[in-house]
C-alpha cells in the first residue's frame, strides 16, 4: 500500500466517519443485557476503505475505528475481540476484490465481496465472541443478526458502487480497477 498525503487523509475521514455512524448514529437494540444488534451504517465506510484503497487499509480504517469509538464513548470493558471483527470487515473485502478478483469492481463483484465478508464477520464472529464473553445463546442472536444483514448487504453494495463511479470528484488516489 502507497503512503501518500491524500489516501492518509482520505482513510482518516472514512476512520472518522466509522465512528460517527457506528457510536453516535446508530440504533443499539439490546439482547439478553449486551447489544446484540446495531442498526446503522458504521460498516460502510470500514468496507469501502477495503475496496477502494485495498485490504490493509480497510482493516486499519475498521480497527483505528473501533479504537478510537471505544475511548471516545465506551460501551462496557474493551474488548479486543470486536476491534479484530472491525479489522476483518475491511480486510475481507479488500482482499476479494483486489487479490482473487484481480480489482474488477462490477456490481455482482462487489456484492460478492461484502457477502462473503459480512457473513463472516457479523453472522459468525461477532455472534460467536458475544455468545464466548456473555453467554447469550445462538437462538437468540442469529435471527435479527440475519435480518440485519439481508439489508444491510445489498445497501452497501449500492452505496458502495455509487462511492466508486462518483466523477464530479477527482479520486485519482483510488487505484483504477482492472477491465473485467
Amino acid at each position: 500500500m502507497k503512503i501518500t498525503t491524500k489516501r492518509t487523509a482520505y482513510l482518516a475521514f472514512l476512520t472518522a466517519l466509522t465512528v460517527i455512524l457506528t457510536r453516535i448514529l446508530s440504533i443499539r437494540i439490546p439482547v439478553a443485557g449486551v447489544e446484540g444488534v446495531r442498526i446503522g451504517f458504521g460498516a460502510l465506510p470500514i468496507i469501502f476503505a477495503g475496496v477502494a484503497f485495498g485490504p490493509l487499509a480497510g482493516g486499519i480504517v475498521g480497527a483505528l475505528g473501533d479504537l478510537m469509538g471505544y475511548f471516545i464513548n465506551p460501551m462496557g470493558a474493551y474488548m479486543p475481540h470486536f476491534t479484530l471483527t472491525s479489522f476483518l470487515t475491511g480486510f475481507i473485502p479488500g482482499v476479494i476484490v483486489f487479490y482473487v478478483l484481480r480489482r474488477c469492481r462490477t456490481l455482482p463483484i462487489i456484492f460478492i465481496a461484502i457477502s462473503v465478508g459480512q457473513v463472516l464477520t457479523s453472522l459468525i464472529l461477532v455472534p460467536y465472541f458475544i455468545n464466548m464473553l456473555f453467554g447469550v445463546p445462538f437462538t437468540v442472536l442469529m435471527p435479527p443478526r440475519l435480518i440485519g444483514q439481508l439489508i444491510n448487504i445489498p445497501v452497501y453494495t449500492y452505496f458502495i458502487k455509487i462511492l466508486l463511479n462518483y466523477k464530479s470528484v477527482n479520486i485519482r488516489d483510488i487505484p483504477a480497477g482492472s477491465s473485467c
